[in-house]
């Protein structure tokens, strides 16, 4: 089924914000991640005959946005990067809802992430998919994801106890 024009406008007003929140945080700026997304809704377009209802649109849009994010890489344009985020920036991250979550210290303990981590949690918490869709678009079993957020999770929660100010 082909995707229309009305659907199409309707996946860009549910989904355009989180991607843009994911493609912000997996290049740390502001104009890489507009273009980022502007070309994933522009793939999405080209492609719109390939579309099926019901595979989670969210799910799709974020394969393709993490494509145009690799090609960059590869490209040479850009090494992946996490930029200090201020956590109150509105006008960055828009009405997001885990914004208090990604203070400096947050941002600087997921840049120690290794990447194949980094980047599962990232499209579990901040591109809101579930474990299973992050399974299919990443080719791997659910058992992987799954301990890879929550070796993240910890991994991330020992680098911010880590960078905590001793008391003594």
């Amino acid at each position: 089924m082909s995707l229309s024009m009305a659907r199409f406008n309707a996946l860009v007003d549910d989904h355009g914000a989180a991607m843009f929140r994911m493609a912000y945080r997996m290049v740390g700026d502001r104009h890489e991640a507009e273009d980022m997304v502007q070309e994933t809704f522009r793939s999405a377009w080209k492609s719109r005959e390939a579309y099926e209802p019901g595979r989670g649109d969210r799910a799709w849009l974020a394969s393709i946005l993490r494509r145009r994010i690799v090609d960059r890489w590869r490209r040479g344009n850009a090494q992946p990067a996490l930029s200090l985020i201020d956590a109150n920036d509105r006008s960055v991250l828009g009405d997001d809802p885990l914004a208090d979550d990604y203070t400096d210290e947050m941002q600087r303990a997921l840049a120690h992430l290794p990447e194949e981590l980094r980047e599962t949690l990232l499209l579990v918490v901040v591109g809101e998919l579930t474990h299973q869709e992050v399974a299919d678009l990443l080719d791997l079993p659910l058992g992987t994801v799954l301990s890879r957020v929550s070796r993240a999770r910890k991994r991330l929660r020992e680098l911010l106890m880590a960078a905590r100010p001793t008391t003594n």
